[in-house]
């Protein structure tokens, strides 16, 4: 992969270990892809949402880390809402091997390097 992509990581707060796995993938030298990091780790306190629209629209794509937790997590389903209206592709990836939970109008598959390097390749 030769240019660094902006991706936007969308995950539910209890979910947030799973995404510094993630971001830990990117940054290991062997890693068939790159990319740079536009997640939230905290709510704005005020105006957040214009300001995670911002860095949404400034993003080449969205993964979603997707588990039990997502579904109640309103500030991830309101990135996913704002990256949807934003036409931004979107990969849902499992966060844990045991939970094969699903989101309405998510294509989600299984965490692997090849999926993510394709996904942020197509981006």
């Amino acid at each position: 992969m030769s240019d660094r992509k902006v991706i936007f990581i969308a995950f539910a707060i209890e979910d947030e270990s799973q995404r510094n796995l993630l971001k830990g993938q990117s940054l290991n030298t062997r890693s068939p892809f790159e990319y740079i990091d536009m997640s939230v780790r905290e709510a704005y306190e005020s105006d957040w949402k214009e300001k995670v629209r911002t860095r949404i629209r400034r993003s080449d794509g969205v993964i979603a880390l997707v588990s039990r937790n997502s579904t109640n997590s309103t500030g991830q389903n309101w990135e996913l809402e704002c990256a949807r209206e934003e036409n931004k592709k979107l990969l849902g990836i499992w966060a844990y091997s045991n939970d094969r939970t699903n989101l309405a109008g998510i294509s989600t598959k299984e965490w692997n390097w090849d999926t993510i390097a394709n996904f942020i390749d197509s981006c």
